[in-house]
């Protein structure tokens, strides 16, 4: 079976967006087992041989800012928020189209002010020359990680929003 028929049998998305998730579930998948070894490795160490792997908690602290920005927009995109819809039954389906859509837009807008927040944020940190603390690597290009991905969740939030308006909440 070929990467492509693979990925269309196990992706619900079509097209370029389940090569975008097929892509950014393997950041996730290859940095959690990064994780994995790297907390073995350093269990081992400690116990076994009186020595922990140096640089530990600032390798599991960018692993995890990797795994979780790389999930964001294909949970975004798959709709896997928390949603609470108490007030649903009680509204008609074309107002619930429509604050659907209007929080969409609020999410959206939302999390690109913050990006670029965060990018001002990772090119302060890039001209200073930060570093982590113990391995010296430069804090800036994780920093600017972070605000690419809210930036494509923020373009997945508003393209699913309206997606959903046009093609799923048909009555």
């Amino acid at each position: 079976m070929t990467l492509s028929a693979w990925i269309t049998a196990h992706y619900e998305e079509k097209g370029s967006v389940a090569w975008l998730a097929f892509f950014l579930e393997l950041i996730a998948a290859i940095t959690l087992f990064f994780l994995m070894l790297l907390t073995c490795a350093d269990v081992f160490g400690r116990y076994f041989l009186d020595n922990a792997v140096d640089g530990t908690t600032e390798l599991t602290e960018m692993g995890i800012a990797i795994l979780v920005f790389a999930e964001m927009p294909v949970i975004t995109w798959r709709g896997g928020h928390v949603v609470v819809d108490i007030l649903d039954k009680m509204m008609g389906s074309t107002l619930i189209k429509v604050l659907g859509l209007l929080s969409a837009l609020l999410m959206s807008t939302s999390l690109y002010f913050l990006a670029v927040r965060i990018y001002e944020l990772a090119s302060r940190s890039l001209r200073r020359g930060e570093v982590t603390e113990y391995l010296q690597m430069p804090v800036g290009y994780i920093v600017e990680y972070i605000a690419i991905m809210s930036w494509a969740t923020a373009a997945l939030m508003i393209s699913y929003g309206i997606y959903r308006l046009l093609f799923l909440s048909r009555d």
